[in-house]
């Protein structure tokens, strides 16, 4: 394995996941987050994600043991990159913040670092444009619960070199997933569908089409889907699919994207899902 060293920028829901994953695979992973309750609680995430897995028979005690071993939490960005040769970013879906991070990071942790994105619809091409060499910008998208989800996306910005699509799929492939390639277009390729039909799902739901239940038993029954559009929602969160809905309203200009209202008043009301507690569904801890 030519890369060793994986930073994690962001303890959040898929920070925490990608920094499971890659102490999994055998990678030495620093997990950063300005927030040491937040460093706290996605440590405590990825330890209770690997007792499940013990218990349900996915795990070992030794791979617990061994991936424990080669994560460390960090509160100072130019510690935890420092000498990494690969950063993933998971920050919040905010342009201004992802430069920063990766422009951070740059200066860092050296010329040859791999600097990958975990955006699941900004444009990796402007992200990059905060670096000096964008040539090693990467989309990284991973899907949510990251341990569990097979599929990465590789997004290919518009100066991304060929060897960084290769490191990052090497990684990818190091974990555990399947990745796909794409070119860097709003939405990418899964976010783009994916949007679209949550979006559908809460039109219907906004019209009295149907429940919530039974709108996600139609598409996880009739079409094979592991996870209903809504309850996906929830899990993902409905302030994320609002940002995302709003980004691909504006730059591509299809009504299929503009956000329902009732998307957006339980975004006002704080019903944000699964991490609030009540979204489509209810959520009990």
């Amino acid at each position: 394995m030519s890369d060793r060293v994986i930073t994690v920028l962001g303890a959040g829901t898929m920070g925490h996941g990608i920094a499971q994953v890659a102490a999994m695979a055998g990678y030495e992973t620093r997990l950063f987050d300005v927030d040491e309750g937040a460093l706290a609680a996605g440590a405590a995430r990825i330890s209770a994600n690997l007792e499940k897995g013990i218990a349900r028979g996915k795990v070992t005690a030794e791979i617990r043991d061994a991936a424990l071993a080669l994560l460390t939490t960090h509160t100072d960005l130019g510690e935890a990159a420092a000498g990494s040769d690969a950063v993933i970013e998971a920050a919040p879906e905010r342009l201004e913040l992802k430069q920063q991070l990766l422009r951070e990071c740059a200066e860092a942790a050296g010329p040859n670092t791999l600097l990958g994105t975990n955006t699941s619809s900004l444009a990796i091409s402007r992200i990059a444009e905060a670096v000096p060499d964008p040539e090693r910008v990467v989309g990284m998208h991973f899907f949510n619960p990251v341990h569990i989800m097979a599929l990465l996306e590789i997004v290919q910005g518009k100066r991304t070199d060929d060897q960084s699509v290769g490191r990052a799929r090497e990684i990818g492939e190091r974990m555990g997933k399947t990745p796909i390639v794409v070119k860097d277009s709003p939405g990418f390729a899964s976010s783009r569908l994916g949007v679209v039909l949550g979006l559908e799902a809460i039109r219907m739901l906004e019209e009295g089409v149907a429940s919530a239940e039974d709108i996600d038993t139609a598409m996880r029954l009739g079409y094979r889907h592991p996870m209903g559009p809504l309850r996906l929602g929830d899990l993902v969160g409905l302030d994320v699919r609002l940002d995302i809905a709003r980004y691909l309203h504006r730059e591509l200009g299809s009504p299929q994207f503009e956000p329902p209202s009732l998307l957006e008043r339980m975004v006002e009301e704080g019903k944000l899902g699964q991490k609030t507690g009540e979204g489509f569904y209810r959520w009990d801890d």
